[in-house]
């Protein structure tokens, strides 16, 4: 008997519009400058540059500044066009941009660690600089003095960092998996608590500070969303890459998740879905202030047994019943929906189950599978494959468009995609903006980069309406 067809995960196929091109080395980070048609991006090749659109509609540099040291990452202030630039040497330099933006001048720098810095916050509220490195500390600096405030040693190297300004609390993500919450004060912290829930380092941070969730993405492929703020003490896990995940970016309002992956993926996914709860597997933490710390993973404990809890073939360790019952031992394998231990001949389908965060088809017993139904399978998230490894991502919610750039020295600019439901799309109708994917191949030519700025259409039409939906 044939397998049942099992519903794809959507796609939307990319347009290019432009390309310019850039670094002749790893674009480590890049931002659009809002309210102009531009880009700022930081390169191992140890410059920093700003690309303008001239009147004959090419980018031409508007700045190029070599640093002393390669560039390891950034963080860009639009109201104050204050540019911070994280060094492989360890320092931190912060530049102000001219209103043209053709100018930019040095206004201090900071010995921050003792060597690369892996993330620079700049946090205009507080006048506060934020990092960490490669030396596996945290620290923080006044940016009006210069002086540095205080500084905490994490387990590991990190390379997550977001800070949410209403509570001062600042989270820390680093190489070993861990998560780390901190109180800032003026001149001191303390530590709120740690977490862990991802099997392999963490790579990126998002912080949403209106529904107060924190989103981790891991070199374990996965992203777990957890619940810090809003008292439901609930971590739910995202399965959608095949590669680790390098970046995070959240629309808030669309409430849409976008994560990019070393495998060259986009993915968004919808956040507005009540996803299902599963045999849970909780994790303590303690309670302070406007947090509550009881996290409960929301995918299934995988269960000990000796033999398949299905069939009760014996498993190939379990040798007293092997012998009892003369039969050989069968290798383990868990349900991705109950977690029960079952052999292959039980486990012999394949389902995704989009409302426990899988997004990919995985290992289901054969009683979940004829239990899964059609609505439980309707994928949650959109998929895009950019091309090319992707490092950073940065997103304008203003215009809805998204950056990205990558080892291959290219960085892509791309319009936002859209939410994938009729009512998201009547959201998006009544903003009087059509939020549609594009991007471009790589350059033919070896090792040339690119960048990639695109317009986006500003009024809704039926023409947008039907690239959106794929109907042309």
């Amino acid at each position: 008997m044939a397998a049942e067809p099992q519903p794809k995960a959507l796609t939307r196929k990319p347009l290019l519009l432009n390309k310019v091109e850039g670094s002749q080395e790893v674009v480590n980070m890049a931002a659009i400058v809002p309210k102009e048609d531009g880009v700022i991006s930081v390169s191992e090749d140890r410059t920093v540059r700003v690309w303008l659109k001239r009147d004959s509609g090419q980018y031409w540099p508007s700045i190029y500044h070599a640093m002393p040291s390669p560039c390891s990452c950034m963080s860009f202030n639009p109201e104050t066009r204050r540019l911070s630039i994280g060094l492989d040497n360890g320092t931190i330099s912060e530049f102000i941009l001219s209103e043209d933006y053709n100018k930019m001048t040095l206004v201090k720098s900071y010995q921050a660690h003792q060597s690369r810095v892996m993330m620079v916050l700049f946090v205009l509220e507080m006048e506060w600089l934020l990092s960490t490195g490669q030396d596996k500390h945290f620290t923080w600096h006044c940016s009006e003095s210069g002086q540095r405030l205080g500084g905490y040693r994490t387990s590991a190297g990190a390379c997550g960092l977001q800070f949410d300004v209403e509570t001062r609390h600042v989270f820390v993500g680093d190489h070993s998996g861990q998560v780390t919450i901190l109180k800032l004060e003026q001149e001191s912290c303390s530590l709120v608590t740690t977490f862990k829930g991802h099997t392999g380092g963490v790579t990126a941070l998002c912080w949403d500070p209106i529904q107060r969730v924190l989103f981790s993405g891991s070199s374990d492929h996965s992203i777990i969303m957890w619940d810090i703020g809003g008292r439901k003490g609930t971590a739910i896990e995202l399965q959608g890459h095949n590669d680790k995940v390098q970046s995070l970016s959240y629309a808030h309002h669309t409430r849409q998740l976008i994560s990019c992956g070393a495998d060259g993926g986009i993915v968004v996914w919808n956040m507005d879905v009540e996803r299902q709860e599963a045999p849970l597997e909780a994790f303590l933490f303690v309670a302070h202030s406007n947090f509550v710390y009881v996290c409960v993973l929301q995918t299934p404990e995988w269960l000990d047994s000796d033999s398949c809890q299905k069939c009760d073939q014996p498993f190939f360790w379990n040798f007293k019943q092997m012998w009892d019952s003369k039969k050989i031992g069968l290798r383990q394998h868990h349900c991705r929906k109950c977690g029960k231990a079952v052999c292959g001949k039980c486990s012999s389908k394949r389902s995704s189950i989009p409302l426990m965060g899988f997004e990919f088809e995985v290992r289901v017993c054969d009683s979940c599978h004829e239990s899964i139904t059609d609505e439980e399978r309707a994928p949650t998230a959109t998929f895009h494959d950019s091309k090319h490894n992707i490092v950073h991502v940065h997103f304008d919610a203003t215009r809805g468009w998204l950056l990205t750039s990558g080892t291959d020295k290219v960085i892509k600019g791309e319009s936002h995609m859209v939410a994938e439901t009729r009512e998201h799309r009547s959201e998006l109708k009544s903003l009087c903006s059509a939020l549609f994917l594009k991007t471009h191949r790589c350059c033919n030519k070896p090792g040339s980069p690119a960048w990639i700025v695109l317009p986006v259409v500003e009024k809704w039409s039926q023409q947008a309406e039907d690239l959106l939906l794929g109907q042309r």
